[in-house]
Parts: structure tokens; C-alpha cells; sequence
């Protein structure tokens, strides 16, 4: 084992260096590779079928039976394993709370269900023009928690492989399948979806929790600031409101996402 491993202590090697290309959106989809970073999440990622292309760790860092195994695994599996210096570490991983442990894989995207095949009591959340990645990896977590069937990102979305979402997401970017598409192709994929596509504005009458939704139920919100195009409101079958008491008008999105996921989801989730 020790003999595939290949020991880097300089920061200018060119691995090094494009692993940490890997920090632009250009380099991510030019490579389609994303990082992600700690041993719990990279086991989860193992456990949902994806495999390292390559795997990071610090030397004299290998002190779980987890880290070990991972390494293992990774040769077993043909990946690059590097075992790199505290310098070269601290130069790859974030500067915040960093890891000992990080791997690179590759992306993988979903296409758009067909509405005919969605089974009776899936739940699909789109998203439309959603900036903040921290925002994103958040929600994507929140529909891995209430087993969402996907998500669709609609138009001009942050990327759900950048450090930021991977990170936030805890590792459920490995487990909820995610779509991009074009504002134009999803409405036109719209109007074919079998139950109700549910919509949340400022406008809206209907208190969300009382509700009657027709399943499967599409969930669609909006940006952070001026949330759902008028498009996008337009092609609801139902919109519905949070009420609010207090003196904003708004919550955070990542937060009044979760909301509405659970209350969707509710019949479903079971203790």
C-alpha cells in the first residue's frame, strides 16, 4: 500500500496546484471535479456510491480506523493518494475549521424527472436563481433530511459543487440528486407535472399550513432578495404564505425552505 502513495511536501507541485484550481467554477466544470473535505464526509460519500479520484491526507494525520480505511479503500479502487505536508494541507483545505482529510470526485448531474414516471408521493423542490452557496448546501442537507426526491436548479444558480455548498451540505450533495436547467426549459417541463406545483410569494392568500396539496408536490422558491420570477409564480397550481407577526416581511431562505419541506413532507417522516 505504501508504494502508491506519493508524498508531496511542495506547494508548487502541479497536482497541488490543480487541486486547488478546483476553488474556480471555471476549473469545476471544465474538469468536472469538486472537492470535498473531512473523513466523515468522504465515508458518505463512499456509502452513496461515489469514489475518490483523489484523496488528500496529512502525514502522521492517519489516526482513525475510518482515515485508514479510507486510504485503503482509495488504492483499492485505482485513485491518486497523496500523502502531503502540514504546509501543502493548510494550502488545499478551507481556513476554517480545516480537515486532515480531503478528496476530489467527480459530478454527477440528473435530468429532469419525466412527470409521468414521478411516484405518487415525491417531493421535488426547484429553485430559481439561488445565490448563496451557503444558502444552497443548507437547503440540499434539509431535503436529504425530509427525503426529497431531487432538486432542480433553475437559471442562473450558484454551483452546488463549490467548497462553500459541498461543505454546507455535511454530505448530502452525495446523496440528493440535483438538475440544472434553463428558466425557459422548465417551463415548459411544468405544465406536465402530474400534482401540484406550489409557489410561495408575498401575495399569496392561502396559509401554507393548512393547505391541501395534490402529491407529488413540486416546491418552488425563489432568489434571496426578489425571490420568484413572475414566470415562475405564474405557472403555480397553488401559492401559498408563512405568516409572520414580527416586523420583517422575510425569512432566510435556506430557513423558509425547511419550513415548507416539512410540512410537505410531514405524513411521510416517521420517528
Amino acid at each position: 500500500m505504501t508504494r502508491a502513495i506519493k508524498p508531496i511536501t511542495s506547494l508548487t507541485n502541479e497536482r497541488v496546484k490543480a487541486i486547488r484550481a478546483l476553488e474556480m467554477r471555471k476549473e469545476r466544470k471544465e474538469t468536472g471535479l469538486f472537492l470535498a473535505e473531512g473523513a466523515s464526509i468522504i465515508m458518505t460519500a463512499r456509502t452513496a456510491g461515489f469514489r475518490p479520484e483523489t484523496l488528500v491526507y496529512r502525514a502522521g494525520a492517519l489516526e482513525t480506523e475510518t482515515q485508514r480505511r479510507l486510504v485503503d479503500t482509495a488504492l483499492d479502487d485505482g485513485a491518486e493518494v497523496l500523502e502531503v505536508s502540514g504546509a501543502v494541507l493548510e494550502k488545499l483545505a478551507a481556513k476554517d475549521n480545516p480537515q486532515t482529510m480531503l478528496a476530489t470526485f467527480r459530478q454527477r448531474w440528473a435530468s429532469l424527472p419525466e412527470p409521468k414516471a414521478v411516484p405518487p408521493h415525491a417531493l421535488w423542490l426547484a429553485l430559481e436563481d439561488i445565490r448563496d452557496p451557503g444558502n444552497l448546501g443548507t437547503i440540499i442537507r434539509t431535503a436529504d433530511a425530509v427525503g426529497a426526491a431531487g432538486i432542480i436548479l433553475v437559471g442562473q444558480c450558484t454551483d452546488p459543487y463549490s467548497r462553500e455548498a459541498v461543505r454546507a451540505t455535511m454530505g448530502s450533495i452525495f446523496n440528493v440528486p440535483i438538475v440544472a436547467v434553463e428558466r425557459n426549459t422548465f417551463l415548459t417541463w411544468v405544465p406536465h407535472w402530474p400534482g401540484d406545483t406550489v409557489a410561495t410569494t408575498l401575495d399569496a392568500r392561502e396559509d401554507f399550513r393548512i393547505a391541501s396539496y395534490a402529491s407529488p408536490v413540486l416546491l418552488m422558491m425563489g432568489s434571496e432578495g426578489p425571490g420568484l420570477s413572475t414566470a415562475m409564480a405564474a405557472i403555480a397550481t397553488r401559492r401559498v404564505k408563512i405568516p409572520m407577526t414580527g416586523k420583517l416581511d422575510s425569512l432566510n431562505l435556506a430557513v423558509a425552505t425547511a419550513i415548507l419541506l416539512y410540512q410537505l413532507r410531514g405524513p411521510e417522516l416517521k420517528l
